[in-house]
């Protein structure tokens, strides 16, 4: 395993970037610029936090019930759901070949298995305008071979500046296609549930997942009453977030992405979930998620990649 002291020797950036070993173990990427602080946990390539110099609140929400800990994910910041979003469903011939690697009784996690194991930095660098840019990629093992039977590799590429980027990259370098939906799972931070509204998905199709699921089209803008979980399919369209209670709007852009996931859990989930920053933290975030799911997954033919990029910025309303 790489140590910290390695990494800031060959990827470290003075003033800018910099890893520390975390009290659980992980190691943890800082990094702070002219234009913005941001965190990245390197298990599962998972940006914490980030917030622009010009923000007086971050931009994305982390729980404070949040835990850092081996093997297991965090709840808040950007999440990578990939090689599957939400439940898995088992491909043809995928149960015979975890027979055959005698894992039949393995568990395949929800939103798969990239955000709790770990990555690698491959490369950090300065952009022209003074933004720091870091690139991960996943590492593979026996156990992520035996949920994911391809061969690809996975890059994460995080731009961190008065914008945020962030680019998922796919590649197929075996000799089968292969299917995979994926999502940037972004936890973004809100004034209160009941003062914010989405803009960007009228007229969009979605699939309303809570209670049973139900293809229905957006009227009009989203506000929120009530738990909200809603895949929004076919679009790659940008939304905006218009919050009154921090009198900011943000900005989520994408290419690469034809779902777009919005959520949030209300009182009754977010009691049972127990981590969202007890009694009332769920009411201090909203989930704005670019992704490709249900029938928006993406075929990566073999030779070929597939990248999902997102930008994330906020302005004052």
């Amino acid at each position: 395993m790489t140590t910290a002291q390695q990494l800031n020797a060959q990827f470290g950036i003075d003033g800018q970037l910099g890893f520390f070993e975390h009290a659980s173990g992980l190691i943890v990427a800082e990094i702070g610029n002219a234009q913005a602080t941001a965190s990245l946990c390197l298990q599962g390539a998972h940006l914490m936090t980030w917030q622009p110099r010009s923000q007086p609140v971050p931009v994305l929400w982390l729980s404070r019930d949040a835990k850092l800990a081996m093997g297991k994910s965090i709840r808040g910041g950007v999440p990578v759901c990939w090689p599957w979003f939400g439940a898995h469903a088992s491909e043809p011939g995928f149960a015979s070949f975890r027979l055959a690697a005698k894992c039949l009784l393995t568990p395949l996690p929800a939103h798969g298995y990239a955000r709790t194991v770990p990555w690698q930095v491959v490369e950090s660098g300065i952009e022209p305008d003074g933004a720091t840019r870091l690139t991960l990629r996943l590492v593979e093992s026996e156990k992520t071979r035996a949920q994911w039977p391809h061969s690809c590799t996975l890059d994460l590429t995080v731009i961190v500046g008065e914008r945020m980027r962030m680019e998922l990259t796919t590649e197929n370098i075996g000799e089968s296609d292969f299917v995979i939906s994926e999502a940037l799972h972004a936890y973004f931070r809100i004034g209160d549930i009941g003062a914010v509204r989405v803009t960007g998905l009228a007229g969009c199709d979605y699939w309303d997942k809570v209670g049973v699921s139900t293809l229905k089209k957006q009227d009009g803008i989203i506000r929120f009453t009530g738990e909200t979980d809603r895949v929004y399919i076919n679009t790659a369209a940008e939304c905006l977030i218009e919050d009154d209670r921090l009198k900011r709007c943000i900005h989520v852009a994408k290419s690469g992405s034809l779902s777009t996931v919005v959520w949030t859990p209300w009182t009754a989930k977010a009691d049972r979930m127990g981590d969202l920053g007890q009694p009332d933290g769920w009411r201090e975030m909203l989930c704005v998620e670019s992704a490709n799911a249900i029938e928006n997954a993406v075929k990566v033919a073999a030779g070929t990649r597939h990248t999902l990029i997102v930008e994330y910025r906020a302005e004052s309303l």
